[in-house]
């Protein structure tokens, strides 16, 4: 039991003392640019499923 209090001692101590975090601001900035880009990839993947979608079924009327 004790190596395991040992362990998230030197756990918390390790993230307290030794790990660089990235700035809030950054963080932010970062954070803004993967949510645009995600709202952008799903767009672009609705619209390509839209437009297989008519495409099928634009073809399997004629088959």
């Amino acid at each position: 039991m004790g190596s395991i209090i040992n362990y998230i001692k030197e756990s918390f101590s390790e993230l307290r003392d030794h790990v660089t975090w990235t700035p809030l601001v950054e963080l932010q900035s970062k954070t803004l640019v993967v949510l645009v880009f995600s709202v952008i990839f799903a767009l672009i993947i609705w619209l390509a499923d839209t437009v297989l979608g008519e495409i099928f079924e634009i073809y399997f009327q004629f088959v």
